[in-house]
């Protein structure tokens, strides 16, 4: 099994970003901790974040549905019914992230339209939840 990081719009912009809210890591500092951790318990793992909403459904919809999904998909989590489509199609795992406690932040915020194709959720625990995530996918 291959786990897929996918990231939506600014998640490259980590550092540049309210450190009180996203914390001070970049996007290649994270990338690198999850990598890590993936290579110590022999997960194979790729990465991929883009800007652009139909980008992220093309990566999804070519995916094996033997794989799994760690998906932090920014703003699109709010409103994207498309990404929330691809997500439903895809049969593997799926666990949505969001770095920050979404639920503390502003009301749109509050609702994810791509949580319920998910298998779980992981909300307001930094890049920490992306190895969690992990971790519930080799559970």
């Amino acid at each position: 099994m291959k786990i897929h990081v996918i990231n939506g719009p600014n998640l490259n912009m980590l550092s540049k970003r309210d450190p009180n809210i996203y914390g001070t890591t970049g996007y290649e500092e994270m990338v690198k901790r999850i990598k890590n951790w993936c290579d110590e318990n022999g997960v194979d793992v790729d990465f991929f974040q883009s800007n652009h909403e139909g980008d992220i459904i093309d990566y999804i919809q070519k995916l094996p549905n033997d794989d799994a999904v760690v998906i932090n998909p920014g703003a699109f989590a709010h409103y994207s019914y498309a990404i929330r489509d691809a997500l439903e199609i895809f049969k593997g795992i799926k666990v949505e992230v969001h770095i920050s406690n979404v639920f503390k932040r502003e009301e749109f915020r509050t609702h994810s339209v791509t949580a319920a194709v998910c298998n779980g959720v992981i909300s307001g625990l930094g890049i920490e939840g992306y190895i969690l995530a992990a971790q519930f996918i080799l559970s």
